[in-house]
């Protein structure tokens, strides 16, 4: 599998330190509000990232963090009058919420920041230790950005032209407590009714950035094979785990970098100040779930992405189209005469090579997603005369397939009662005997019992209401 690592902007073969074994982090939310359409991209495309590896028989440990502690929690809190752990186990059951409803697999490890400060603590200490960090005259510890030669090689910019990496609004009292500007802390000394942890360094909290490299580390060992998340992260926080990582653990953080493009609104960056700010909760209020993933798989992940509503419309008609070939593939199924043709089983086959193909080449769903598509094409058009054992090869296809990009998890076999079937029957010899009247009651009856019958070339088709 070919990728496109940030780190050396190429694509390359994706090879992991140990064969058939991949090691994988992906930032995960900070959870002080419901996420937005913007969060959903890198949690779908890394989550299909995931599902293609395992399909092609490799282990995957899979690591996404909750980061549970932030300026943004504490502020919250204190709107609310209640508090950064209040808000924050309320909005990860929400997140949680929209990540199964999103068909997103659960991480391996889902770990939370304050549940490593000890960890975090460890890193500290050997930054310091090794000259790379130092603690200013307010307890707050900065890392020492112009001691890592190396600073800046995964966003391809030179120190002189970055800002500060601090995720904080800068001010002059933090600059002056500061070597550099562009230093950026790692452990932060207490405020007056923030949450704080003991330290050597006094009563304070990790800094946003150290958290990663913590969970990481703990999880996955100094060196990972792929590191994930938005394209917005590459700098200040990717840049900054990077130097703090290496000059900590003495070796390479990450082999490879991936990095989603950017979720546009009718073509414009969304911002709430332009109220074109959608929630995944929001749209799948309005959509569900399921065309949301959809979207995500469109576009190549590292191209930016417009939503509008013609196009989660779009979405939501083309699962339909998906749908409907299944339930054919079931009803077809369920007959008890085939036909002979075994055309439908190379067609299969021939999807299934199309499809990794592309998710082969820098997880191209686009692609994968025209592949499915020629498969509905081939079942759709060569269903009728196919034999059982080739009907039955089209359906672990489309299965397999579909599944490796998510989706079809709404699919549901209804079971038909007997009497229901014998009702079809009857309304069929009515009509054999051009008897409409009966026919048409018949019909009546089965809607009043919650079925739908539908008259096709293949023979009556029943679904439920």
């Amino acid at each position: 599998m070919q990728i496109f690592n940030t780190l050396t902007r190429q694509k390359e073969e994706f090879v992991p330190q140990v064969p058939g074994e991949y090691r994988i982090y992906v930032c995960g939310p900070t959870v002080y509000n419901y996420i937005h359409i913007g969060n959903a991209r890198p949690l779908i495309v890394f989550d299909t990232l995931r599902r293609y590896l395992e399909y092609r028989g490799n282990k995957v440990i899979y690591v996404s963090n909750i980061t549970d502690i932030d300026d943004k929690l504490i502020k919250k809190g204190q709107e609310e009058g209640t508090s950064m752990k209040e808000v924050a186990q309320r909005f990860e059951a929400e997140y949680l919420k929209d990540a199964a409803g999103l068909n997103c697999k659960k991480p391996t490890v889902q770990p939370r920041a304050t549940e490593h400060i000890q960890q975090i603590l460890d890193i500290v200490k050997d930054l310091i230790e090794s000259g790379h960090a130092y603690v200013a005259k307010n307890g707050d510890v900065y890392f020492r950005v112009k001691s890592d030669p190396e600073y800046g090689k995964l966003s391809h910019l030179k120190l002189d032209d970055l800002e500060s990496g601090n995720r904080e609004l800068r001010s002059q009292m933090e600059d002056d407590l500061k070597e550099d500007p562009a230093d950026f802390a790692v452990w932060k000394a207490a405020k007056p009714g923030e949450p704080a942890w003991e330290s050597p360094y006094g009563m304070g909290r990790p800094g946003w950035h150290i958290e990663c490299s913590a969970m990481s580390r703990t999880h996955l060992g100094k060196t990972i094979d792929l590191h994930c998340g938005g394209q917005d992260l590459i700098f200040p926080h990717h840049e900054n785990e990077i130097a703090q990582s290496e000059c900590a653990n003495g070796c390479e953080f990450a082999r490879y970098w991936m990095h989603n493009g950017f979720i546009n609104v009718d073509n414009q960056k969304m911002s709430k100040s332009l109220h074109n700010f959608f929630t995944v909760r929001d749209v799948a209020n309005l959509y569900g779930y399921e065309p949301i993933r959809y979207f995500m798989l469109t576009a190549g992940y590292r191209m930016p992405l417009n939503y509008t509503v013609d196009l989660i419309e779009s979405c939501k008609n083309s699962l339909e189209r998906l749908y409907t070939c299944r339930e054919n593939l079931d009803f077809a199924l369920s007959k008890t005469a085939f036909g002979t043709d075994e055309t439908l089983k190379e067609k299969a086959e021939e999807a299934k090579k199309k499809f990794c193909t592309a998710m082969d080449d820098d997880l191209n769903t686009p692609d994968a997603l025209a592949a499915v598509f020629d498969l509905v094409k081939d079942i759709n058009t060569l269903s009728a005369a196919s034999s059982k054992a080739a009907l039955e090869a089209g359906a672990a296809a489309f299965d397999e397939i579909t599944g490796v990009l998510g989706l079809m998890y709404n699919r549901k076999k209804d079971e038909v009662p007997a009497e229901v079937t014998e009702l079809v029957e009857k309304r069929a010899a009515a009509k054999k005997a051009k008897d409409w009247a009966a026919a048409d009651a018949i019909r009546a009856q089965l809607t009043g019992m919650g079925w739908a019958v539908k008259d096709t070339a293949q023979g009556p088709q029943l679904s439920k209401l």
